[in-house]
Formats: structure tokens, sequence, C-alpha cells
């Protein structure tokens, strides 16, 4: 688990993916079951690693949040993670770059709001739709049987 996940993580489902290209030097590691954090320095980094390989990377404008009532912790920050994530996986989506973690208060009460954008790769320049998303997540799933 990475040690601290903060504004600018970027979150992917690389080994699901069928035919990822190969990108030397990306390093990432296992988060949450699927998903890894890619070790970069920024999400231009990522991109620009990404269009070498001869890919494209996708960002959403939609925000996806979710919030938690309490003070900003770690593991607070993991559970909400978990929960946007879960908003992803249903859009077929294969990354996400945490955008946003504010803390603030209403009538005193301290609450958290964590902020994310889906984010994809593939190949085509055109987004596939979530059909075809889909279909070629239940292909990589078969692959590996």
């Amino acid at each position: 688990m990475p040690q601290t996940l903060k504004v600018g993580t970027i979150l992917m489902k690389m080994k699901e993916w069928v035919g990822v290209p190969h990108c030397p030097g990306l390093k990432t590691e296992l988060c949450f079951g699927e998903w890894s954090v890619v070790q970069v320095p920024d999400a231009s980094a990522l991109d620009r690693t990404i269009h070498a390989a001869g890919w494209n990377f996708f960002f959403m404008a939609t925000e996806v949040k979710a919030m938690y009532f309490g003070f900003l912790g770690e593991e607070k920050i993991k559970s909400a993670l978990k929960r946007i994530l879960a908003k992803v996986n249903l859009q077929h989506f294969n990354g996400l770059e945490v955008t946003r973690i504010a803390a603030r208060r209403f009538l005193g009460v301290p609450y958290v709001t964590v902020s994310a954008h889906s984010r994809h790769m593939q190949q085509s320049c055109n987004l596939d739709s979530s059909e075809a998303r889909r279909t070629s997540q239940n292909d990589a799933a078969w692959a590996r049987g």
C-alpha cells in the first residue's frame, strides 16, 4: 500500500487491460485490489510516457467525489477513494487522478471531500464507448482465466 495518497496521485488498472503498452521506467505499486498507484511526478509525465508508447491517455471532465465526516486522515482518505473507485468501475475506465482533498467545517463539524477525475488509457485516439470498454475489460478477464 502506498504511504501517502495525495492530490496528483494516479491510479491505474494496468494489469487488467490486454495489450497495455510497455512503458519503460514506469513503476506501479498495488493499492486497492486491481488498482495500482503509478509512481510518476505528475499526470503530464505519465501522459508523455503513454504517448511515446503510441497510446492515448484521456481525462474525463466529470468530477467524482466522496465525502466523510471527521478530520483529515490517511485511512479515511483511502476509504473515500475506494468509494470513488467503485463509481469509476461502473463506467469501465482504467484510470483515476486525485484532483482535490479539501478539509472544511460546517456548523463546527469537520468533514473532508475527496475529488477525482476518471482517466482512460487506450490505443485509439477516439474514446471508446462504455460498452466497448466493458467488452475489453471482460476479454481481459477471460484471457487471464
